[in-house]
């Protein structure tokens, strides 16, 4: 394999602010910034200094993820908010190291995993059932009743960016209402509120004092207009949901109120900041200009495009979103987004469910074992696929398999689909974002292998530029936080850029356009294999052949029990 060339880079497109500068800023901390990090898997509490945004305490948690069905993901909400306050009172403890106290904490923001949906009961503050995570697919019945009732599945799209599919809050909520008794005693009696996870860290943290989201988490419900960013009536009505139900929607970068939680160590502290985690990691990438790209890669992978002020509606299946708002009167900023829903996922399947891995942390190690994957191509379609196929009914496949085909083959291939499905995104973005994108940001847990990167850019054709931040979604919640007018910690000025901690390993494409073609047409054909797997025509009309075959026994079985009902009261007169 050749490596990717380990050379830090600065994001920036002008020149870093003078060294003295620079020493100046690492010298006078004007305050502490905490972020809560409420990830699908992993729970955390980091703090910064600023305005240089250094990361000086922080402490994660693992978070459990309960399956009570194939294809349904739950959360404990309970659970959710001890881990926060059990990272925030770790963090904590580390800043006397650093000659800091909690006391120095002048702002907390909020970044969180999106889409995932909470309803809980107003008065008790307990929840009614546990948080339904963004990639359960419980609720694909009720998917095909609203599509069947508005004919089209991307019917609202121009109202909210979104197709109708489980992904999104709007239709948890509804199946919640439609599936658990509690849930609908609660909205009879007006004390049941929804939201997605932000909503419900914010409404815990003070006392119930606010139930609030901002317009990021908000573009995700499929409730929200994306022109007037309030709930939109027409879709209140399609989804039968109350407003009273729901958050206000806000601005990313604002002072929301105090944290008064007596359970919280961050109890007194002031909230500024929320913006959901992928919006929160293109601003962390510093994506800030029109056309400027990210991709996330963990369990799932999350590529936004910045396209500026003005929100571009994909016609091949991408989401239009909010990418940030930072201050209730500061512009709108939209990005289109494709999501992958199995990255990082198909590499922990391989471990615990195939045994294929002993560690999936050793992917790169088995994987280099093999020049290639031999030929061998993997769609990881766990539970459809998304962005921009958007088809519920696929299903995984590995294919191109032969007597020579190693394990090996196989964990390369799970590396290779992560970059094929990332390039199926970028070659939508390329076409409608309107402007060239050159080059692709990188973050996230699974970028630590340098194999994954190096076969991103091959299968690409363009530099990727990793984030040695690892994981800039805190960052970005950081500096969205810091930013809010009346907190006046930093100055968010996009045209500088001027962050001394944002820096890049470069990896460089190293095939040629023949050799991507050829790879990638396969990749197609592949997926082209994996559709419609799960044909619910077919299983209705058998079905339907079963039960006429059943009903159409019962008269002969009626008349031979009749007839020997009958010849027993004959036998029984006679004995008489």
């Amino acid at each position: 394999m050749t490596e990717g060339k380990n050379i830090p880079n600065s994001s920036a497109d002008v020149p870093f602010r003078s060294k003295e500068l620079r020493k100046q800023s690492l010298i006078q901390h004007t305050g502490l910034v905490g972020v809560i990090d409420e990830g699908t898997k992993t729970i955390g509490f980091s703090i910064y200094t600023t305005p240089d945004f250094r990361e000086i305490a922080a402490h994660r948690v693992e978070l459990s993820v309960i399956t009570p069905q194939d294809g349904w993901y739950e959360q404990d909400p309970l659970e959710i908010m001890a881990s926060i306050n059990k990272c925030a009172e770790e963090a904590i403890k580390q800043l006397p190291e650093q000659g800091f106290s909690a006391s120095d904490i002048a702002s907390v923001g909020i970044t969180n995993q999106r889409e995932t949906t909470i309803v809980w009961d107003a008065v008790t503050g307990k929840p009614l059932y546990n948080a339904i995570v963004w990639k359960d697919i419980r609720t694909s019945s009720t998917v095909d009743q609203i599509v069947a009732k508005v004919q089209d599945p991307n019917h609202f799209r121009n109202i909210t960016g979104l197709p109708i599919s489980t992904y999104f809050s709007a239709l948890k909520i509804r199946w919640l209402k439609d599936n658990v008794p509690e849930v609908r005693q609660a909205i009879r009696g007006k004390r049941c509120k929804a939201g997605t996870v932000d909503s419900w860290i914010v409404w815990n943290l003070t006392n119930g004092a606010l139930h609030i989201t901002d317009v990021t988490n908000a573009s995700r419900t499929l409730l929200m207009n994306l022109e007037t960013q309030n709930w939109d009536p027409v879709l209140l009505k399609t989804f039968a949901i109350k407003e009273d139900m729901l958050p206000t929607i806000r601005s990313c970068s604002e002072i929301f109120g105090k944290i008064t939680s007596e359970r919280s160590p961050l109890r007194g502290m002031t909230l500024s900041g929320i913006m959901g985690n992928q919006q929160a990691s293109l601003l962390g990438q510093m994506c800030v200009k029109p056309g400027q790209t990210k991709n996330t890669y963990r369990s799932g992978c999350f590529l936004l495009c910045n396209t500026g002020d003005k929100p571009v509606f994909s016609r091949h299946g991408l989401l239009t979103t909010v990418a940030y708002k930072l201050g209730p009167q500061s512009p709108t900023i939209y990005a289109i987004e494709g999501a992958v829903s199995v990255a990082g996922h198909a590499l922990s399947w391989l471990q615990s469910k195939v045994r294929i891995l002993p560690d999936s942390r050793d992917a790169e190690k088995y994987a280099e074992m093999v020049p290639t994957s031999g030929d061998v191509y993997f769609v990881p379609a766990f539970t459809g696929l998304y962005a921009p196929y958007w088809r519920q009914n696929a299903r995984g496949i590995i294919i191109g398999l032969t007597q020579f085909t190693r394990k090996n083959h196989i964990v390369r291939a799970a590396l290779e689909s992560i970059c094929f499905q990332t390039r199926d995104i970028l070659e939508c973005m390329h076409q409608e974002c309107g402007y060239e994108i050159n080059k692709l940001h990188a973050d996230g847990k699974l970028t630590t292998n340098n194999l994954l990167m190096q076969l991103q850019a091959d299968t690409i054709g363009m530099p990727v530029f990793r984030s040695q931040l690892m994981d800039s979604t805190a960052f970005g919640a950081a500096m969205c936080a810091a930013q809010a007018e009346g907190i006046d910690l930093c100055k968010f000025e996009p045209e500088k850029r001027y962050y001394e901690n944002v820096h890049y390993d470069t990896f460089l494409a190293t095939t040629t356009d023949v050799e991507r073609k050829e790879r990638y047409g396969k990749w197609k054909r592949a997926v082209e294999r994996s559709l419609g797997w799960v044909i619910k025509q077919k299983k209705t009309r058998e079905h339907t052949e079963e039960n006429y075959r059943m009903l159409s026994s019962l008269p002969a079985s009626i008349f031979l029990i009749s007839s020997f009902a009958m010849l027993v009261h004959s036998f029984a007169a006679t004995s008489q």
